[in-house]
């Protein structure tokens, strides 16, 4: 029944989006994209068992880009009736009027186009009611509590399930769209331990309900972390290997993101420029792209110009392969869009059989991190130096917790020092990794 209904609601937005690229070819448009959305959804938050927040929420919004040659007008609007959007589309019109010529300016060429989109099974809605949602928060609670004396306070637990559909079209006739739902959970509590505080957190992400952890789990792991934390010392400065818990690795990629992303190419303002075919990072380390695993939480079967999206060998055997384009940075530098407008779909980090414990035997001496602080990365120059807590390693064993530390160097580096990934793979985001060991960084302490 719920698939009959949003299918039917896709069929609706279609329509709309159809008519609103019929209006700017009426005005003269010589091509047009425009895309709609709509979500719904539940978010509750309570503290010590308390109801904090409870927000409902169904939203929609439509932008339309339209082209008089090579001149863009662009507009949008969140009001979605006939009369608001043939409005926001003789806006975008009227802006066209008097931009600039943009030789690399359009919409997406037709042969880059997903015209018969993948079914990626990635709409599981849950009718969670208020009163379930506000239990579920009180679990985890309740469990963190119970789990270790030393948790004295709480910041929170909160559960959100959302659902909603995309559309995109254009004048190049294409007209696609998919249905998608996302669940997720969380617990932040506080630990003391003497005078000192520290806090911590759990999180539970998926595409279905049913895939996310019990409550009771999200709040004893949100308990064990945080008490793990609690008095923590400082460390010598010095150059030790560093190893890079799963859910804190997915950063490192994500500054690859950004050095190879079109933009930063075309503007000249990444380490990465004209590295294509040369070796960026440790010979053994290959990064797959897979858009299509079905329920992936960064799966998509087009990205935000309607331009497909396949499997991709970004990184191979260390070798940077290719940049990610949109149409507008692969015009810029004489490529086909790769299709990466809006960001990246289902990196997979290759991976050893090590876990984590392993990869702490392996790195004998160094710095466990668990949390980054701070923005002191620069893809211009590759330099990195960012506050770092986590867990000092000796003797192959986790001695005690570190605090208020600084590890530093340059991503060139970084990238070519990474020795081993482990099998403890984090799929809760769009880069899928196990935690990293780079062999060697610098550790700013005491």
């Amino acid at each position: 029944m719920q698939q009959t209904a949003i299918q039917q609601e896709i069929a609706e937005v279609k329509e709309a989006v159809s008519q609103v690229l019929a209006h700017a070819k009426k005005l003269g448009a010589s091509s047009a994209e425009a895309s709609m959305s709509r979500t719904r959804g539940l978010s509750v938050e309570t503290r010590h068992g308390e109801v904090e927040t409870v927000e409902f929420n169904q939203d929609g919004g439509l932008g339309i880009s339209l082209y008089f040659g090579q001149r863009k007008g662009s507009a949008s609007t969140a009001d979605l009736s006939p009369q608001a959007l043939k409005r926001t589309v003789e806006a975008a019109a009227d802006i066209a009027r008097y931009t600039s010529e943009d030789p690399h300016a359009g919409v997406a060429d037709a042969s880059w186009l997903e015209f018969n989109p993948p079914e990626l099974d990635l709409y599981y809605p849950d009718s969670i009611s208020t009163e379930q949602a506000i239990v579920l928060c009180a679990a985890a609670e309740e469990a963190a509590f119970a789990e270790d004396s030393r948790i004295t306070n709480s910041e929170g637990a909160s559960f959100s399930t959302h659902q909603g559909l995309k559309v995109y079209g254009n004048s190049h006739g294409q007209l696609v769209g998919y249905p998608s739902s996302r669940h997720s959970f969380s617990c932040v509590v506080i630990g003391e331990a003497g005078d000192d505080m520290q806090r911590d957190y759990s999180y539970t992400v998926a595409r279905r309900y049913a895939d996310l952890l019990d409550p009771r789990q999200v709040g004893r792991e949100a308990a064990r972390e945080t008490v793990a934390r609690l008095q923590p010392r400082k460390v010598p400065t010095q150059k030790v290997p560093v190893l890079f818990r799963a859910d804190i690795a997915s950063s490192l990629f994500g500054h690859l993101v950004s050095a190879i992303s079109g933009g930063s190419i075309y503007r000249k303002s990444s380490f990465l420029l004209d590295k294509v075919g040369q070796q960026i990072m440790a010979p053994g380390l290959t990064i797959l792209e897979k858009p299509h695993l079905n329920q992936a939480l960064a799966s998509s079967p087009f990205d935000s110009e309607g331009v497909k999206t396949r499997d991709l060998a970004v990184i191979e055997q260390g070798i940077l392969t290719t940049y990610l384009t949109t149409s507008y940075s692969a015009r810029k530098l004489g490529m086909a869009s790769t299709g990466h407008a809006g960001g990246i779909h289902n990196w997979l980090v290759q991976h050893g059989s090590e876990d984590l414990l392993a990869l702490c035997r392996q790195m004998g001496k160094g710095l466990l991190v668990t949390e980054l602080m701070g923005q002191g990365v620069n893809t211009v120059t590759g330099d990195y130096s960012r506050g770092a807590s986590g867990f000092w390693v000796e003797h192959g064993e986790i001695q005690f917790p570190v605090a208020e530390v600084t590890i530093a160097g340059n991503l060139k580096d970084i990238f070519m020092n990474i020795v081993a990934v482990g099998n403890d793979v984090d799929r809760r985001g769009g880069v899928h990794t196990g935690s990293v060991l780079v062999s060697q960084m610098q550790l700013a302490g005491d």
